[in-house]
């Protein structure tokens, strides 16, 4: 083999090792994205997911409350917080049990450890009474048993007899305690027998 022969195949067995390290260099590439997207992917949601969901909450005597939903997602992770993305509604009764309030909201959450259940978006809670609360944002705070938030609230009273506005307020299960922060705005028009707003008794 002449000396050109000897240079086209040293030349020929080069291209060829660069063609195989390239190919190489392009499968480890392929190797390596394939891991990182294994290992960037979100973890599994560790949730069961229930439809049409009926609970009831009751003590040893008689039904507390009833919470229906279209949707109840239940998280297996270190919250265990119960979560209704398509609305939620609540019934409370009374001891006599008669229904006392009701609460509606297009979402709500229960933050288990916390003992706290948060509703949110269109939330309207009505006493038995006819009397209305309308909010974005209300907490029941289950150890504590008061109602909370801190955004705009509107209470409309029964009869027609007076709307208040707030910017947010906290109050006791029964309404018959409520703290404002901030200036408190409306009318109410009191009757013969009561000076005062009557909310929910």
């Amino acid at each position: 083999m002449d000396t050109y022969q000897q240079n086209n195949a040293t030349y020929y067995t080069l291209i060829i090792v660069l063609l195989g390290v390239v190919v190489g260099l392009l499968s480890c590439e392929n190797d390596l994205r394939e891991v990182r997207r294994i290992t960037e992917a979100p973890e599994e949601e560790a949730v069961d997911v229930s439809h049409d969901v009926t609970i009831l909450y009751s003590d040893s005597t008689f039904v507390k409350a009833e919470l229906t939903s279209p949707e109840l997602r239940i998280y297996h992770d270190t919250t265990g917080n119960y979560e209704f993305q398509k609305g939620v509604q609540i019934i409370m009764f009374d001891e006599n049990q008669q229904e006392k309030q009701r609460i509606v909201s297009d979402y709500a959450i229960q933050h288990q450890k916390a003992g706290i259940t948060e509703f949110r978006d269109n939330v309207v809670l009505t006493m038995i009474d006819g009397s209305v609360i309308k909010t974005e944002e209300l907490f029941y705070d289950e150890k504590k048993q008061i109602y909370y938030n801190t955004v705009p609230i509107a209470m409309f009273f029964k009869d027609g007899k007076g709307d208040l506005y707030a910017p947010s307020f906290e109050s006791d299960m029964d309404f018959n305690n409520i703290r404002s922060e901030g200036n408190v705005t409306g009318y109410y028009l009191p009757t013969d027998d009561s000076q005062f707003p009557s909310f929910g008794n």
